[in-house]
């Protein structure tokens, strides 16, 4: 979807030059970022396009609410829809035969314990996409922010072998959710249950889903205005960031 989007409205012809000219460039010298309301309504959520992937700017993004998501070889694009998808760690309530799983022990969940594999494994082109967002630009932007304590893992093992997991970065008591895979039934799914069940102990307000589609429904996402999301975000924003990731478990 999102390769079609950008393609689409990224090209420089006549009838798509108007909106191409009325993005903002970001300066790569400075971090800042266009007020959320210059986003643009089609696509959804569009803000600026250009500048770095360096972990300051990609912070002050997620701060605001900002998220890098583009096409390798193509400009980085940074959105901000309205509206948001998000999850409530406390509401998520796993589902029976999800809870079945869980209580057999089939699965071991570790977090941070390789971050770089997961996001190597979410980089993987999908059966239904032969490219991927995730290029080693973007790898190696988030490899660097989990050296600095803000991108996180949660891998999924079965029988001492990763078949699943997720990554995304947390500040203060919101996580923002990236990209997740898995290589065996349900092992994505036991990745974000430990996520949530650990997130709720923590005291985290929200995980950002950025946009809809029915997996994340699947789990539990909803659809909130962008204004309700950023009152949530400025809220989630004011807890000190947690600094020891280790998953304590289901019990």
């Amino acid at each position: 979807m999102l390769t079609q989007i950008v393609s689409r409205q990224l090209k420089l012809s006549s009838e798509h030059s108007q909106m191409a000219h009325s993005l903002h460039w970001l300066d790569q010298n400075i971090d800042a970022f266009p007020h959320y309301q210059y986003a643009l309504e089609e696509p959804n959520g569009l803000l600026a396009a250009g500048g770095d992937l360096n972990p300051q700017r990609i912070l002050n993004a997620y701060s605001l609410g900002i998220f890098p998501w583009y096409n390798p070889g193509e400009p980085i694009l940074w959105w901000s829809p309205d509206p948001r998808s998000v999850i409530y760690p406390h509401e998520f309530k796993p589902s029976k035969s999800l809870k079945k799983i869980i209580r057999q022990n089939q699965f071991t969940v570790t977090f941070d314990s390789c971050f770089s594999s997961v996001i190597g494994n979410c980089a993987l082109p999908r059966k239904e996409d032969a490219g991927t967002w995730i290029d080693k630009s973007m790898q190696n932007a988030y490899s660097e922010l989990h050296r600095l304590g803000y991108a996180h893992s949660v891998e999924c093992w079965m029988n001492g072998v990763l078949v699943g997991g997720l990554y995304g970065i947390a500040l203060g008591g919101a996580f923002f959710g990236e990209s997740m895979f898995s290589t065996q039934s349900n092992a994505s799914k036991i990745a974000f249950a430990a996520l949530c069940h650990q997130l709720t102990k923590w005291g985290f307000c929200l995980i950002d889903c950025q946009v809809h589609n029915p997996h994340l429904e699947s789990l539990g996402a909803v659809e909130i205005s962008r204004s309700e999301f950023l009152t949530k975000l400025n809220t989630a924003l004011l807890q000190p960031n947690q600094e020891h990731w280790q998953f304590d478990g289901f019990k």
